[in-house]
């Protein structure tokens, strides 16, 4: 891997892993654009880098971070379906992200459903406060997003949406919950990948980290402004604009998988 791939990849992860367009979509997207070969190295990149966009959810928000005991077994409460659903069908769900025809097709059917979800729950409730119970059902909407090409940012904050919250604190809730959950199913991934990073490539990771870092912070207060004052809508067409992509990548013969 040169350094500008590195960077390459490290600023479309910082960009799409808290946008509601699949951050997975855009790897395998990325990844077969540059015929980047996916090395044990590449995958312990691609996991590890995920490390500097969760941070900048802590510092963004550090104050919510410090606000109470309550607001981390919330999380926790939300925590859990994903969890246990991923311990009981890790290797399922790894097995489809080889179809990348299934992330394709997701990022379509997502996209049809981003351009309408505003029209569908358009009556957010007055009091915007999270109890247990949504945080619960919040973190069932995240299951959904196992299958890949969903994107778990997309399927979080239409869960909480669905729950009477408004886009903002839907979308917010969702950077939240992405801590505990990113941590760790890349924590877990990144100890089958580990033995490849070494002296010699570990300053292109912390580089990539640092990049991710940075770009997620970019992306996640621009995404909070525009989501707040246009919407879905247009994350809508653009999903379907990535998935038929990816479709017509496969369709030259290209090799897109990412496993």
């Amino acid at each position: 891997m040169s350094w500008l791939e590195a960077i390459i990849i490290a600023i479309v992860e910082g960009i799409t892993e808290f946008l509601p367009i699949s951050s997975t979509g855009h790897m395998i997207l990325t990844q077969g654009i540059m015929g980047l070969e996916s090395s044990d190295f590449v995958k312990a990149f691609i996991i590890n880098i995920q490390f500097g966009a969760i941070l900048s959810v802590v510092v963004l928000y550090w104050k919510r971070f410090l606000q109470s005991l309550s607001f981390y077994y919330k999380l926790f409460v939300a925590f859990i379906p994903a969890a246990v659903i991923g311990l009981l069908a890790g290797d399922f769900i790894d097995s489809l992200l080889e179809n990348v025809y299934v992330v394709a097709i997701m990022l379509i059917l997502g996209g049809i459903v981003l351009i309408f979800v505003d029209k569908w729950f358009n009556k957010p409730a007055k009091d915007q406060s999270i109890g247990y119970g949504t945080a619960f059902k919040i973190g069932l909407y995240q299951c959904i997003a196992m299958i890949p090409g969903v994107s778990r940012s997309a399927a979080t904050i239409i869960g909480g949406m669905t729950q009477k919250l408004n886009r903002k604190t839907a979308a917010e809730f969702s950077f939240f919950l992405a801590v505990p959950t990113m941590f760790a199913a890349s924590g877990y991934k990144l100890t089958k990948n580990y033995q490849s990073i070494t002296t010699e490539n570990l300053d292109i990771l912390i580089v990539g980290n640092i990049v991710a870092f940075v770009v997620a912070m970019i992306a996640i207060k621009t995404f909070i402004n525009y989501l707040t004052k246009h919407g879905f809508k247009m994350f809508g067409y653009y999903r379907i604009v990535v998935g038929v992509a990816i479709l017509l990548f496969l369709a030259m013969g290209f090799d897109l998988t990412i496993d």
